[in-house]
């Protein structure tokens, strides 16, 4: 299948994205406290589920997947906001909040070129 320029740096980021949000859960639960609270983790969580869920639509030219772009942007929105909150000096959680930014704009890209 062949992706226009939009949807092909979507799926990517939401790769990438996904594999951050994983990297990062493990990085938390080593570090415990704060780090590895519930609701933390938990976004982290719903973070990566959501990105591969957007990037299965996308790969399948699903009908939804805007819909579920702009969901996932806010998913990731709430992921980065988290990590900054919570690892102010700490790179895997920065890295994180960055990943989850870029995809949340790539997300958003997505879903205007869709309507």
């Amino acid at each position: 299948m062949e992706y226009d320029k939009t949807t092909k740096k979507c799926i990517e980021d939401c790769s990438k994205c996904y594999e951050e949000c994983i990297k990062t859960i493990a990085h938390c639960l080593k570090m415990g406290g704060e780090h590895a609270s519930s609701e933390h983790i938990g976004v982290l969580m719903d973070c990566a589920e959501a990105c591969k869920i957007s990037q299965n639509l996308m790969l399948r030219m699903s009908p939804n997947s805007a819909e579920f772009c702009e969901e996932c942007a806010e998913v990731c929105d709430k992921c980065a906001e988290s990590c900054d909150a919570i690892g102010k000096e700490d790179a895997q959680m920065k890295e994180c909040a960055k990943i989850c930014r870029e995809c949340a704009a790539s997300c958003r890209e997505m879903e205007a070129a869709q309507d």
